[in-house]
């Protein structure tokens, strides 16, 4: 089969096999990261607290990210790939059984060390699972392969936000919602530790990328060469700060956009079977709530996530990724602009379409970032992580702009984020000095 090829490399080892098990760990952190998107409101509605105020949940989840990012990469170099990942699977693990002490002590702080401690394993699984993906065949493929990858990701997203709403948000009140609020991550720590099992059994070779910069040659020759001296690693950075602070706004606020901005349904439309016990009659008219708010993320909003990753890989075999990249990006600027100028259901559209766009953004990020590095592709895929820091700091300053003008206004942030994104994809091949390697063409690399 063609589609093989992508697994394949030079000496004939194919790793298709390890890549699907691999993948599998991007559908849970994907079901884990869908699941906080939609925590903030309900925690808004328990604890009464402000938008901006509702952030720290995004904080705590994203803090774990950096508080744990070179920690992860140290594991990943000392303990490898698999070590890696049984070290990561465990304190995934960890974080979701103190779900059921949080709920028992029902105060925010313990919830948001139960969302610090998930993010961290999930840190030492992105550090190890992201580069992994990228050697597991020809270079030539490698976004390819992490884009394909970052689908089962996509998957998760959607079956994020449907579990989340069944638990986090309840038809009596926030008050029962929040006793059963431990249900998810409990199962999730049961399921987490049958992975670690697994992996414990299952043969995960140890592979580099090729080193293009000659990094291990410098070491070898006690040459002081840092990965930083790579504008197209530094600028990797800034890049995935920025676009995770833009996609972790638009998914917390996503449901408060939703319920706060969009315009009135009909009664037609409210009583269908779509929404139905998903609208409130507010003022003579029907406008949705946080259910269908939450409903329409994981059927509408998250497959369109996952609808851009599947076509963006493929696309990536024909395209050079950071020229995708840096159009994608300036598409969510477009989308952002309209969604700031209140156009009714132009601006609603705009909003899921950013989610498409949005896509391929993280990996070709990270598979741009780390090109040619060699056995430094792990020290650089820590600082890469770390970057996601940005989905801690900057929805805040969102959830501001939304107190104090409203959502539409707040998406002013992740339009000034895109801007940047943009900017790095169409400067990556003077910051790398290359044009052609990342070439995903089939027939020619």
């Amino acid at each position: 089969m063609k589609f093989l090829k992508i697994f394949k490399d030079d000496a004939g080892n194919n790793y298709f096999f390890t890549f699907i098990i691999v993948s599998t760990l991007f559908l849970l952190w994907g079901t884990c990261n869908g699941m906080i998107d939609v925590m903030d409101k309900h925690f808004q509605d328990f604890l009464h607290l402000s938008k901006a105020q509702s952030a720290w949940v995004q904080f705590s989840h994203y803090l774990g990210y950096f508080l744990m990012a070179l920690p992860a990469s140290w594991l990943a170099r000392k303990l490898g790939y698999k070590g890696g990942i049984i070290s990561g699977l465990l304190l995934v693990s960890l974080g979701g059984f103190w779900f059921i002490a949080a709920t028992h002590i029902s105060t925010f702080w313990s919830f948001l060390l139960g969302v610090c401690l998930i993010a961290m394993g999930l840190t030492i699984l992105e550090t190890v699972a992201n580069p992994y993906t990228t050697v597991l065949g020809p270079k030539k493929y490698a976004a390819t392969r992490i884009n394909f990858a970052q689908s089962f990701n996509g998957i998760g997203w959607i079956l994020g936000p449907i579990i989340g709403g069944a638990f986090f948000y309840s038809t009596q009140g926030a008050e029962v919602a929040q006793q059963q609020l431990y249900i998810p991550y409990m199962v999730v720590a049961i399921i987490v530790l049958v992975m670690a099992i697994i992996f414990y059994f299952t043969d995960i070779p140890e592979l580099n990328t090729e080193d293009e910069y000659h990094l291990s040659d410098s070491a070898e020759k006690k040459i002081k060469r840092s990965i930083w001296s790579h504008p197209h690693f530094s600028g990797a950075v800034a890049a995935q700060f920025l676009y995770v602070a833009a996609q972790a706004g638009i998914f917390s606020f996503f449901i408060n956009y939703m319920v706060e901005e969009i315009p009135s349904l009909s009664q037609s439309i409210a009583g269908s079977w779509f929404f139905v016990d998903r609208t409130n009659l507010r003022d003579g008219a029907y406008f949705l709530n946080e259910k269908g708010a939450t409903f329409l993320l994981g059927t509408i909003g998250f497959p369109l996530f996952l609808l851009g990753r599947a076509t963006g890989a493929a696309m990536l075999r024909k395209i050079k990724a950071h020229r995708a990249l840096g159009t994608y990006a300036l598409l969510n600027v477009l989308m952002c602009g309209l969604v700031v100028l209140q156009l009714g259901w132009i601006s609603v559209a705009a909003v899921f379409l950013s989610f498409f766009f949005m896509s391929i953004m993280f990996p070709t990020i990270f598979t741009l970032g780390i090109y040619g590095l060699g056995i430094q592709a792990k020290k650089a895929s820590g600082y890469i992580v770390m970057a996601i820091m940005g989905g801690a700091i900057m929805p805040k300053l969102m959830g501001y702009l939304g107190d104090i003008y409203n959502m539409s206004v707040g998406f002013l942030m992740p339009m000034g984020c895109f801007a940047f994104v943009a900017l790095y994809g169409h400067m990556w091949h003077k910051l790398s000095k290359t044009d052609g390697v990342v070439n995903l063409s089939t027939t020619h690399g």
